[in-house]
C-alpha cells in the first residue's frame, strides 16, 4: 500500500535485535533514534513484531520504536510450558523486564489484541511511565466480544482443555489465519500473503500448538481485569488514542466507543478495515498516532 504519511518516514530498516531475560531471549525489532518519543509496540494473535513491520518504518524518523515477540511467538524463544509459564500476567511481568532492561522510562504503549491485555496491566501498575495509549482492535469492554468470543470464554471458564485445544487447533490453520486478514479487509488485493504465510510458519512449528493451547485457555483472566482497567484509565485519564478496523470480527466496534466512558477525552477513529487494519491502513494509523502525540507530549 502506498505510504500516506505526511510526515518523514525513516530510510533506513529495522534493527534486529535479542536480548535475555531470565530463561528465554527476547527477539525484538527496532528503529529511530532512542533520544526520541518511544512507542512500544505490543503484538497481537496469532501475529508477531512483523506485523508491524510497516508501521516502524513510517515512525521511525519521529520516534524511537521498539517491537518485541513475546515467548511462543516469533523469533523469541518458546520454551517448554514446564519451562515457562504461559499466562497473560508472567507475560505482561516480562515485558516490564524487558522495558527495563532496554532503558524504555517514559513510553507510548501501542497494543493490538493480545497486545491490550498485556498493555494495560503495564499500564495501570506503571501509570507514571505511560505518556500515551495508542489502542488498535485491543478489547477491554464487554461490548466489544463477538459470539464466537462470548461462546470461547464459556469454554475457558469452564476449563474445558479439550475444546480450547480443538478451538486453537482451528484459529492456527492456514486458511483460518488467512481468512482474519481476507474476509475483514476492505481492499484484499493491498494485503500480502506474506502477513498470514509468516503467521502460520510460526505458529504451526512443533510444540506451539500447546503452548498457545495453554495461553488461550488463560485468556479468561483477562475479563477479569477489566473493571481493574476502568478504574486505572478513570483515575489516571491517560492521553489515548482509539484506532479500530470496523470490520473486525473478534473485538466488536462497541467495543472501541465503549473507551469513551472512562476516557471521554480520547479521540476515536472508526476505520474501514477488519483485524489487522495495519496492513492497509499502515499510512493513516501513523499520521494519526504523530498528529496525536504531536499534540499530548511535552
Amino acid at each position: 500500500m502506498t505510504n500516506t504519511s505526511t510526515f518523514p518516514t525513516a530510510v533506513t530498516s529495522a534493527r534486529f535485535k535479542s536480548i535475555r531475560l531470565g530463561n528465554v531471549d527476547i527477539f525484538y525489532r527496532e528503529a529511530g533514534d532512542p533520544s526520541r518519543p518511544a512507542i512500544l509496540l505490543l503484538h497481537g494473535f496469532p501475529a508477531s513484531s512483523y506485523m508491524y513491520r510497516n508501521l516502524i518504518n513510517d515512525l521511525a524518523a519521529n520516534y524511537y520504536v521498539v517491537a518485541p515477540d513475546y515467548p511462543g511467538f516469533g523469533h523469541s524463544s518458546s520454551p517448554a510450558p514446564d519451562q515457562f509459564t504461559y499466562t497473560f500476567d508472567y507475560l505482561a511481568g516480562l515485558m516490564e523486564q524487558f522495558m527495563d532492561a532496554i532503558g524504555l522510562q517514559q513510553v507510548s504503549l501501542y497494543m493490538q489484541d493480545y497486545g491490550g491485555p498485556i498493555g494495560f496491566r503495564i499500564a495501570s501498575k506503571r501509570p507514571q511511565q505511560i505518556q500515551a495509549l495508542l489502542v488498535q482492535n485491543a478489547n477491554a469492554y464487554l461490548e466489544g466480544l463477538a459470539p464466537q468470543v462470548q461462546q470461547a470464554r464459556q469454554l475457558m471458564e469452564a476449563g474445558d482443555l479439550t475444546a480450547i485445544r480443538s478451538l486453537v487447533q482451528h484459529m492456527l490453520s492456514f486458511d483460518d489465519i488467512k481468512s482474519q486478514y481476507l474476509l475483514e479487509a476492505a481492499h484484499p488485493e493491498k494485503i500480502s500473503p506474506d502477513a498470514w504465510t509468516m503467521d502460520h510458519y510460526f505458529l504451526s512449528r512443533p510444540g506451539y500448538l500447546e503452548i498457545q493451547t495453554i495461553l488461550f485457555a488463560n485468556y479468561y483472566t483477562n475479563f477479569k481485569q477489566y473493571d481493574s482497567w476502568h478504574a486505572y484509565f478513570r483515575q489516571y485519564q491517560p492521553p489515548a488514542l482509539i484506532i479500530w478496523g470496523k470490520n473486525d470480527r473478534i473485538f466488536l466496534t462497541p467495543g472501541a466507543e465503549a473507551f469513551l466512558r472512562d476516557l471521554p477525552n480520547a479521540s476515536l477513529h472508526i476505520l474501514d478495515a477488519g483485524h489487522f487494519l495495519l496492513e492497509e491502513e499502515h499510512g493513516t494509523v501513523a499520521t494519526l498516532i504523530h498528529d496525536f502525540l504531536t499534540q499530548q507530549l511535552p
